[in-house]
């Protein structure tokens, strides 16, 4: 954990990984994140693989730096206690569908007035305006919404979903830049202000990036789609006795690389150190290097493309990751002590701060663990404590 949001309490009202991948981001930059749950605790808790009901794998992954408050907010108790947590806070982050939060009274127009200081973020499917407004949207559906599975597509033309919740976690990150902004917004003016991230369009901005291309322009000055991460011979290169990443970029490389693999041919040809020309042949360069990669093995090819600088690595599967020299020599994965867990390999988070010392974690929560300090921190009595423990 780095302790540069300390003092900032987020109520994480959210859940699955949109919401979580956020908030714990929020929780390991130093912001005390209390999550709420309902009593059966949320979904992603009961996901295998898991020890002991409850704390799933992805679970204790993605609700690190948090603490836990349960909560039945079908009771109007539970509900008026869950306001007295959300007068102290910071920040609100939920999940819910519009009609669903406005039912809850959750949302801005009922929470903003009674504590101003609350920045309040909606993370939704879809923005408003749009006939989808109140839908409900999973990460499969947005992924095929927004044109992350066309883009995908396997050689055949199907289109294929990338195999990470990628929306949610894209979407996530979003979470963290609004409610950052919004912090430094409210210290700036002394507003706060309430948001919305749906995750269609963070999606739709995040691939267009790139794929938005010659529409850019009015009229357009070609198809949507960069020709270059379009190519069929972009790939993993299949080598003598498995894969290697190779990408030639600036001039020097592919002058370089045309020199080992004996194409001098195609590096004298005119239209080769003109990176326009050059990049309007991208398939047939590709091509090239396909072609060339069966000839030896990864590690020979490893020594030789670093030799020359030439940009490229070998193809990692999941398992190899926990082997690898560079994750292992920077102490990315660590071993944390979970108090009902055991010992548990987790990442460290990227981000390093000259002058911050990092602090330890503190491991995912059981449902509701943090109960009692929340609601007395809140100003609840012993006796309405208990009386909500009977709910």
């Amino acid at each position: 954990m780095i302790p540069l949001l300390e003092g900032i309490r987020v109520i994480d009202l959210t859940s699955v990984v949109m919401g979580p991948f956020a908030t714990y981001q929020l929780g390991a930059l130093g912001a005390d994140v209390i999550k709420v749950e309902p009593p059966e605790g949320e979904q992603v808790r009961h996901i295998a693989p898991a020890q002991h009901p409850g704390m799933g794998g992805m679970f204790l992954n993605v609700n690190r730096d948090k603490r836990s408050l349960r909560l039945n907010l079908k009771d109007a108790r539970a509900r008026s206690a869950l306001d007295r947590v959300i007068a102290g806070a910071d920040v609100l982050i939920h999940n819910m569908r519009r009609p669903a939060a406005r039912r809850l009274g959750l949302d801005p127009e009922t929470l903003c007035p009674r504590n101003p200081n609350l920045i309040h973020c909606a993370a939704i499917g879809f923005g408003q305006g749009g006939p989808y407004a109140d839908d409900g949207a999973y990460d499969d559906v947005v992924q095929g919404l927004s044109g992350f599975a066309s883009v995908n597509a396997d050689a055949d033309g199907a289109p294929r979903y990338v195999p990470q919740i990628v929306v949610d976690k894209i979407s996530g990150l979003f979470i963290v830049e609004g409610v950052l902004a919004a912090l430094l917004h409210r210290a700036r003016t002394g507003q706060a202000l309430s948001f919305e991230v749906p995750m269609m369009e963070c999606a739709t901005h995040f691939l267009m990036v790139e794929h938005l291309s010659g529409q850019i322009f009015d009229p357009p000055l070609s198809s949507p789609g960069y020709r270059r991460l379009l190519n069929p011979y972009r790939r993993p290169y299949p080598t003598k006795d498995g894969y290697i990443g190779v990408l030639p970029y600036a001039p020097k490389h592919w002058t370089r690389f045309m020199e080992i693999v004996g194409r001098a041919d195609i590096a004298a040809q005119p239209w080769f150190p003109d990176p326009v020309a050059r990049s309007e042949r991208i398939h047939e360069l590709c091509q090239v290097i396909d072609e060339a990669m069966p000839a030896r093995t990864t590690a020979e090819w490893l020594t030789e493309l670093k030799a020359a600088d030439i940009p490229c690595g070998p193809i990692n599967r999941l398992e190899d990751l926990f082997d690898e020299p560079h994750l292992n020599t920077s102490g990315f994965f660590q071993i944390e002590e979970h108090p009902t867990e055991g010992p548990l390999r987790v990442t460290r988070h990227p981000l390093a701060f000259t002058g911050v010392e990092a602090q330890a974690s503190r491991p995912a929560p059981a449902n509701g663990q943090h109960n009692r300090e929340i609601l007395a921190d809140a100003g609840l009595s012993e006796a309405e404590i208990a009386a909500l423990e009977e709910t």
